[in-house]
């Protein structure tokens, strides 16, 4: 129980930290919610800036708006009038939730499919086949796969649509592209850990005892080499979370990161704080989950959770 609490109270202090960089970030830079090509008049402009609170100094912008959060209430939206930062990301968020979780599955899946394959043949034609498509991968950003699958299988083969979030098949090309850069990382870590657990002396136990080779390589070697994969899982899920924003807007996903990159562009100052807050937080949650699972994994380190 203290250890959840130390963790709260860490969370808290960055989540405060967090904001209040924001807030400042978001305000220096150049230009207003209100500054468009036609630009308002002085008089309709001061009504408008007052509406919303920001003719008040910005210590006070920032304090009122720290007390509504903790309230629940992130404040309306600049550009879409009539809804609130909360209720955009309540509708958009199961859209990139659902993204994340199928890119995650294609990541652990092939990340630690490859990682098992190519350590099973260390030094072989596998290794170095599974091995050079972890390192393209990781050489390919987000942005560049993304239009090559679009390419490939959509303009040129026909099988699946370039953009879009209507039928099940508009998830494989954006889980791909998201999924398969992170696998990539997976199966490097995945390979490593095999090729130092194969060697212990609990392998040669095992075996000596009668176990056949698989069961000693799938049960006893990649559990315990599963480890450092467990522990990239927090940083993995914020790298999928953040990463979502370019997906979506490659291939048109009405999910929460196109809003997070539009509202960023049109300088909406309450959807931005209220954007980088909530991955901020599921970021924390997804760090701690992974605690607790590497502790699950690994009773040693029970103990310090």
């Amino acid at each position: 129980m203290r250890a959840v609490l130390r963790r709260l109270a860490e969370a808290a202090a960055v989540l405060f930290a967090v904001a209040v960089l924001t807030f400042a970030l978001a305000r220096l830079a150049p230009g207003g919610p209100f500054d468009r090509e036609s630009p308002l008049s002085p008089e309709v402009k001061a009504q408008v800036e007052r509406f919303y609170g920001l003719d008040r100094p910005l210590l006070a912008q920032f304090g009122s708006f720290l007390g509504n959060a903790l309230r629940g209430d992130l404040g309306p939206s600049y550009k879409y009038p009539g809804w609130s930062v909360q209720e955009l990301i309540a509708d958009k968020i199961p859209v990139s939730l659902e993204l994340g979780l199928w890119a995650l599955a294609v990541a652990l899946l092939a990340g630690v499919s490859a990682g098992l394959w190519a350590a099973s043949r260390p030094n072989g034609l596998r290794d170095y086949l599974a091995m050079a498509g972890a390192m393209t991968g990781i050489c390919l950003p987000v942005f560049v796969l993304g239009p090559l699958l679009i390419l490939v299988f959509s303009l040129r083969l026909g099988w699946f649509n370039a953009g879009g979030w209507e039928s099940a098949s508009d998830r494989v090309l954006p889980a791909l592209t998201l999924g398969l850069y992170y696998a990539a990382f997976v199966a490097r870590l995945m390979r490593g850990s095999m090729l130092e657990v194969l060697p212990q002396g609990y392998m040669r136990t095992a075996k000596a005892k009668g176990a056949g080779e698989a069961r000693c390589y799938f049960c006893h070697a990649a559990r315990n080499a599963i480890t450092p994969v467990v522990s990239y899982l927090g940083p993995m899920a914020a790298g999928l979370l953040t990463g979502s924003f370019i997906v979506e807007t490659v291939f048109q996903i009405p999910g929460l990161g196109r809003f997070f990159v539009s509202a960023a562009l049109d300088r909406d100052y309450p959807m931005v704080l209220g954007c980088v807050l909530f991955y901020a937080l599921l970021i924390l949650i997804c760090n701690l989950r992974s605690d607790f699972l590497l502790a699950w994994v690994n009773p040693r380190l029970r103990k310090d959770i």
